[in-house]
């Protein structure tokens, strides 16, 4: 461990995540200078600084004697966890299209490589009180996007999140939690045995130390992380005021593809999604292979165009659907009269009837032809001859 990520570990401690100011002192003296700053009070001339954000430095000032570093990672070392800074190979950059709001280090629990694991990663997130449809709809798309090599990402809480994780270890897959509190401290505590299951699977991520319980505030910033370390986010379902919205914004404003799946017009948990597929650019989702679509290589993951179903009666040749389409929907016609409305001779006619007899479609009536009963019905018609 180097002195630059014991700073940062500190820094963690000491400072909200994703703070301007502090990584403004970050990109011009590194971890180590960041925190003699704070402990002095001396920032680079160079530095920008408002009189608000002084009064931030004076709250570091006052955390810092209370944090300790050293003890944060020993106990992020004992329950298997690490530490992570920028420069570091497991560090993703993608995280720098954050600028100033970006994370000063990461920690991390489970076997799992974060950078390499965000190379195709979506984000799925929606609703804590959602419905069965939205369940369904998060664990089966976290599934098949697992099927297919993809990895997961999601913030953990109860909802469409847990199901996109659980999906996701169902299939065997990748799945990354972003937490916001310490990867140590199972919250919502009904999570547990998911958040265990991950932490001996996948990976469990946060800005916080070890120990550090879950704040409200909290919550929101750590959907920037969710938007930057995927390639698009997917809003299963979303309320009016969600959480989930907030990371939409955060994918828009980093470039990443927006996608929301709809719902039925009355159900609460659908009035974001259907806000977002009303504002330009927002990809509308029902199927994995539109997911992987909007988010993979151009040209390479097309979604393929949807299975329409094949009636019966599509397997006609030309002539004998149009002497079945000559046919009356109630009631009966003659030979003749078909022939002349199907623009066919009158031994052809008979000839296509007899057909259409024999495989079920039609049926002799005391005036002519008629429809049968499952010739009526599309779905339920005969095999054709």
């Amino acid at each position: 461990m180097t002195p630059e990520h014991t700073a940062r570990a500190t820094l963690t401690a000491v400072a909200e995540p994703g703070d301007a100011l502090l990584n403004r002192i970050i990109d011009r003296t590194g971890g180590v200078g960041a925190l003699e700053a704070i402990r002095t009070g001396r920032l680079p001339g160079d530095v920008p600084v408002t009189p608000q954000e002084l009064q931030r430095l004076d709250h570091w000032r006052v955390r810092l004697a209370t944090g300790d570093a050293d003890q944060d990672l020993a106990v992020c070392a004992r329950f298997g966890g690490r530490l992570i800074c920028p420069g570091d190979p497991e560090w993703p950059t993608t995280l720098d299209d954050l600028g100033a709001n970006r994370p000063y280090a990461l920690w991390l629990r489970g076997p799992g490589d974060l950078r390499n694991g965000c190379l195709r990663s979506v984000a799925v997130v929606g609703s804590r009180a959602a419905s069965p449809y939205g369940l369904r709809a998060a664990a089966e798309f976290a599934s098949d996007l697992a099927d297919a090599g993809w990895t997961v990402i999601s913030g953990g809480a109860l909802g469409i999140d847990a199901a996109a994780h659980r999906g996701a270890l169902a299939a065997d897959g990748t799945t990354v939690a972003i937490f916001a509190n310490g990867v140590d401290v199972p919250y919502p505590a009904s999570n547990e045995g998911l958040f265990a299951e991950m932490a001996r699977r996948s990976l469990l991520v946060s800005e916080s130390p070890p120990g550090v319980p879950p704040h409200r505030l909290r919550f929101l910033v750590r959907n920037r992380l969710i938007a930057a370390l995927s390639r698009g986010s997917v809003i299963v379902e979303a309320e009016a005021r969600s959480g989930a919205l907030n990371t939409a914004t955060w994918a828009r404003r980093l470039g990443r593809v927006v996608m929301a799946v709809p719902g039925p017009v009355t159900s609460r948990t659908s009035v974001g999604c259907h806000r977002l597929l009303r504002e330009e650019g927002t990809v509308l989702i029902s199927r994995t292979a539109e997911i992987v679509e909007a988010v993979g290589l151009i040209g390479t993951d097309l979604a393929p165009p949807p299975h329409t179903p094949v009636l019966p009666r599509d397997r006609l040749d030309p002539v004998t659907r149009s002497v079945l389409e000559a046919l009356p929907a109630r009631g009966s016609a003659g030979p003749a009269q078909l022939a002349a409305k199907a623009g066919v001779d009158l031994p052809t006619a008979n000839a296509k009837l007899g057909l259409l007899s024999a495989a079920g479609f039609v049926e002799r009536a005391p005036t002519g032809w008629r429809l049968t009963k499952s010739a009526k019905s599309p779905t339920r018609a005969p095999a054709p001859p």
